[in-house]
């Protein structure tokens, strides 16, 4: 059981972000005299400060962070690992140039600069992707381009030049393929990391905007109330803790199990 648990947790966040949309679900229904009640067998997380049923809440809150996650993860992932790739295969001064633009990254935490890049654009789920974006293409072309340098000199990779093959072909068809195993690894953790960003920065109140729902403006808004009504965070905070260690532990297996070296010694 607790082999398939982070894969259990994660198909049951995924469902509710697909079947959300199509429940007849009222998270901006308001109830005056519902306001602040603790969980009943009509609602069973209860209600918000508002009188809004915390349940419809949070699985509005729950599509709100996978598409959030798969966008951001999607996007970084696609664009870093081809800048990173080409500019590893081509060297010289492109190469040098993206090395200097990834140390100006990595110079500053990542979740300050997505906090400073959604403070710029303003609030909203579209500018959280854009911000998370820009900040989180670097560990990919970081990753993609210490492999396609390590692979550049390989015999098929010559032979494909000698035969004529053209450069985007190299790169995309004998030398990508085999850059896919870390960076599989690397998405898995990459998911769980956008999953906290897009939190943290709704927290703050740059992402998800009222009305609508997001975990961390949900742990937000019942932060007011932890004394009196504290089911207002259990559910998405417990909920957050679940999903980000699930993509955790998943990401530590997918890693084990492309770990050659390990599996050897063992």
């Amino acid at each position: 059981m607790k082999k398939w648990l982070p894969i259990l947790v994660l198909s049951l966040w995924a469902l509710l972000a697909f079947i959300g949309p199509w429940m007849a679900l009222s998270p901006y229904d308001i109830e005056l005299t519902k306001i602040l009640t603790p969980p009943t067998g009509d609602a069973w997380l209860g209600y918000d400060d508002l009188g809004r049923p915390i349940f419809d809440r949070f699985v509005l809150g729950a599509n709100t962070s996978f598409i959030v996650a798969i966008s951001v993860v999607t996007i970084c992932a696609t664009f870093g690992t081809l800048i990173g790739a080409f500019s590893a295969y081509f060297g010289g001064w492109l190469d040098l140039l993206l090395v200097r633009i990834i140390d100006v990254f990595l110079a500053f935490p990542g979740i300050l600069l997505a906090i400073a890049f959604a403070s710029i654009m303003g609030p909203g789920i579209d500018n959280v992707v854009i911000a998370l974006s820009i900040v989180g293409w670097v560990g990919y072309a970081r990753l993609s381009r210490a492999q396609v340098m390590s692979l550049k000199q390989r015999e098929h990779v010559r032979a494909a030049v000698a035969l004529g093959v053209s450069t985007p072909m190299v790169v995309l068809k004998h030398l990508l393929p085999l850059v896919v195993a870390p960076l599989i690894v690397e998405v898995t953790f990459g998911i769980a990391g956008v999953v906290i960003a897009e939190a943290g920065l709704s927290f703050l109140g740059l992402g998800v905007q009222p009305p609508d729902a997001s975990w961390g403006s949900m742990i937000r808004d019942g932060s007011s109330y932890m004394l009196i009504s504290p089911h207002m965070v259990l559910a998405p905070g417990i909920s957050l803790v679940l999903v980000v260690l699930s993509v955790n532990l998943l990401g530590d297996r997918v890693r084990d199990h492309f770990d050659v070296k390990r599996k050897i010694i063992e």
